[in-house]
């Protein structure tokens, strides 16, 4: 792209001294993945399929608007985001994502009523010029201890007086800021300078919950992109297959479908499906045996597919104690499913919930959970665990729920997971994924 046409459709401040974009950013800028996006072949596929293509730049318009409602209404003057997946909502950037979750070196600065400040690490301007959102690009700070060493506090100091100068600038009254993850000696560098703290996390997940429709057409996009990789992986299912080697499956597929990463690792098989949560292994699947995954996988455009099946190995029928399982695990994914409706209180969907007396069956960690660019809020839980960490809320049109079900008999036996991805609708609800939910 040329630079008239960089300037033409957006060009962020470099840096304090808001020099001009170098001609070597406006190059790469063009080249980092988001602004290649899926590629032509792959947005064919989508358009062939029925699905209408996100509108990138209305998506950041949108979310960056539903943060700073959530800042207005918590009379916050500004957001510090270090969260990769916050950053990632708020300006739609990346950079080494899952590196950049436990070294904190990238973080974004959110006026209520001024700029979006992206703070990069290690000269990755190009990778942020993209984005409307993003008004300056300035160089990251770490004061983290692999980064700074015994130098720690002075960096600190520097990269609060930063931040301060910031809020000085841009307040709207206050020195209100909400973080969502600082390290204690990044805490005391900001009070020291009078900055009163607020987390952000509440704000941020109550921000992403409602999906707007750009939100929409990019998760159906990433739901027909995952389970096109999971058909590859179908494709090798037969005895004698590695868990590894299914799980790799998924993997590639879904990184030629312009996924990112995949946060778990949740496919087991045989006597290794109950209790759930035993990661891929070496084992070999054999004939006659159930093999259940969990996708946990964020995908095209960076949004989150998190669905689940269970599988017989082999081309013959289930066993009376496995098609029992997998039916009580049917049975409570579409009940459940059907609770989840515009207006409906989370207690009301504890209350209402169907599933197999705990005492006999193992299940799932909750009902279920919203989705976005991963599992986020609200978490809806069990009647047994209401009284320790249920809270309540509502559903409302726009939030995506995945419904959850895992059927593990206590007496022992192989065990069944199932998962579905459903949006809340101003009627009702619509099931996005549409895997078949029997043992295939």
């Amino acid at each position: 792209m040329s630079r008239r046409g960089f300037e033409a459709r957006h060009r962020p401040k470099i840096g304090v001294e808001r020099a001009e974009p170098p001609q070597w950013l406006l190059d790469h800028t063009d080249l980092n993945m988001h602004a290649l996006g899926p590629g032509a072949d792959l947005e064919a596929t989508w358009v062939a399929a029925g699905l209408e293509l996100p509108n990138r730049s209305a998506m950041r318009r949108y979310r960056l608007e539903r943060v700073r409602e959530q800042l207005r209404g918590a009379d916050c003057d500004a957001a510090l985001l270090y969260d990769p997946l916050n950053v990632r909502y708020a300006t739609d950037t990346t950079n080494m994502s899952l590196w950049t979750m436990h070294n904190a070196v990238r973080y974004a600065f959110v006026a209520t009523e001024g700029p979006v400040v992206v703070f990069e690490f290690s000269d990755g301007e190009f990778l942020d010029a993209h984005s409307e959102t993003v008004d300056e690009i300035r160089p990251g700070l770490s004061y983290i201890y692999f980064k700074a060493g015994p130098r720690s506090g002075e960096v600190a100091d520097r990269w609060a007086a930063e931040i301060a100068a910031l809020m000085e600038e841009h307040s709207v009254g206050g020195r209100r800021l909400a973080v969502d993850q600082l390290e204690l000696r990044g805490v005391r560098a900001l009070e020291c300078r009078g900055i009163e703290l607020v987390s952000a996390g509440e704000l941020m997940e109550q921000a992403r919950a409602i999906k707007g429709p750009d939100d929409i057409r990019a998760m159906r996009c990433a739901v027909h992109a995952c389970e096109t990789a999971v058909g590859d992986m179908a494709a090798v299912f037969e005895p004698g297959v590695s868990e590894l080697d299914l799980w790799a499956e998924l993997w590639a597929g879904s990184l030629r479908r312009y996924g990112e990463w995949i946060e778990t690792r949740l496919l087991s098989s045989g006597p290794r499906t109950n209790p759930w949560y035993h990661e891929a292994s070496s084992r070999r699947v054999q004939a006659g045996e159930l093999m259940g995954f969990d996708t946990d996988l964020i995908g095209a455009y960076g949004m989150c597919v998190d669905l689940s099946r269970t599988w017989l190995c082999g081309s013959g029928r289930p066993s009376g104690a496995q098609h029992d399982a997998w039916s009580l695990a049917l049975e409570q994914i579409q009940r459940n499913t059907e609770l989840h409706r515009p207006g409906a209180t989370l207690r009301e969907i504890t209350d209402k919930a169907w599933y197999p007396d705990p005492e006999h069956y193992r299940g799932y960690t909750v009902i279920s959970h919203g989705v976005g660019l991963c599992d986020e809020y609200p978490a809806i839980y069990h009647r047994h665990k209401w009284n320790s960490i249920g809270y309540d809320g509502v559903l409302e049109p726009g939030m995506v729920m995945c419904v959850e079900a895992f059927i593990g008999p206590r007496s022992g036996g192989e065990g069944v997971k199932l998962e579905e991805q459903v949006l809340i609708t101003e009627t009702g609800n619509e099931v996005l994924t549409s895997l078949p939910l029997g043992l295939v």
